[in-house]
């Protein structure tokens, strides 16, 4: 028997509640282990803010979205932080034997940090951009896609009806796999992606296109990531002042859509309107698919524990749940496939 801590970091994510619940239900009723889970991702552990996990505490949670565990974008490693010693102090007062980290590149990687100075780790993949290297997808995803999907539909009827170009901004900061799943899925005119500089000009003639071609209305569906090739628009913000970064040293993105929006409406002259679906893309009910693949990483992750394996991941190749080395998820981003952007590219204008 072990006892196992249990953390949730960065953005919250459809499906997290069902990895710890499978962690929890097979952590116990199988193997005997003891579980634990820290509050507010790496800032728990920091803190000592701990609660029970067991049968009664993970009851009814399979369906909510969030985590009851709490989250944040907490950084051990940042300049003057505690690092490794901070975290294993905390470990060994609460005779934590291995440790279960839920998250993404950031999460991931100070996971990894941790497993080199041998600290014992498995790590969950998570994050709803599906841009982690070392897994087919990830948990969130599904129901990311279906939620901006959902909108995408719905804002096709007040295009239509007002001879509006709409912009629609979905998250993904370094990949398009939400822009391009929920465009090709919502019959967007135009998709822009991280992974693809723009042209506005291109932009506008696919536009004006359409509407010579008897079509009174377009929706463009951009990633927040999405940048322009003379970097004239991008969701930066760099345009207003100083760029805000997080713990982990990154861009708060947002509001490429209102650039986009007025420039479309300058160029064309065609009544423009944007929607920033933001963070209603995290929340809410996890689809179906969701809830089995964090039921399956949780499961593979606890056996992991049980088995000794550490320094690795749970990650989905094709339909198997395997383990993967932690370097493989932190290399470098998983991209779009170009193949996909080519489909969606299909029916562009």
């Amino acid at each position: 028997m072990a006892r196992i801590g249990l953390l949730t970091g960065g953005g919250d994510c459809p499906g997290l509640n069902a990895v710890i619940r499978a962690v929890v239900r097979k952590g116990i009723n199988v193997h005997g282990h003891e579980l634990v889970g820290y509050r507010y991702g790496w800032a728990g552990v920091l803190a000592g803010e701990s609660m029970v996990l067991d049968q009664r505490s993970t009851s009814g949670i399979l369906h909510r979205g969030g985590t009851i565990l709490g989250t944040s974008r907490t950084n051990p490693f940042k300049a003057g932080g505690p690092g490794t010693p901070g975290v294993r102090a905390t470990l060994e007062r609460d005779g934590i034997d291995a440790l279960i980290p839920i998250g993404g590149e950031d999460t991931l990687g100070v996971a990894k940090r941790l497993a080199d100075e041998g600290v014992p780790v498995v790590g969950v993949p998570k994050t709803i951009d599906n841009d982690l290297a070392g897994t087919d997808f990830t948990f969130g995803f599904q129901t990311a896609v279906q939620i901006a999907t959902d909108a995408i539909d719905r804002l096709h009827t007040t295009a239509e009806s007002h001879n509006r170009v709409i912009v629609v901004e979905v998250m993904g900061r370094h990949a398009g796999w939400i822009a391009a799943y929920s465009g090709i899925a919502g019959g967007a005119d135009v998709v822009l992606v991280p992974e693809r500089p723009f042209d506005v000009s291109e932009v506008c003639e696919r536009i004006q296109r359409r509407h010579r071609n008897g079509r009174t209305f377009s929706i463009v569906v951009v990633a927040e990531g999405a940048v322009a090739r003379d970097g004239a628009v991008s969701g930066t913000g760099a345009g207003a002042g100083e760029v805000a970064t997080d713990a982990f040293g990154h861009a708060r993105l947002g509001g490429i859509a209102l650039e986009l929006e007025r420039e479309i409406e300058r160029r064309t002259g065609f009544e423009s309107r944007m929607t920033i679906l933001g963070h209603v893309q995290r929340g809410g009910t996890p689809l179906a698919y969701d809830r089995v693949l964090g039921t399956r990483f949780g499961v593979a992750a606890v056996d992991a524990v049980t088995g000794g394996t550490y320094g690795v991941m749970t990650a989905l190749r094709g339909t198997e749940i395997v383990l993967a080395p932690l370097d493989e998820a932190l290399a470098a981003p998983k991209l779009l496939d170009p193949a996909l952007f080519e489909t969606a590219e299909v029916f562009f204008g």
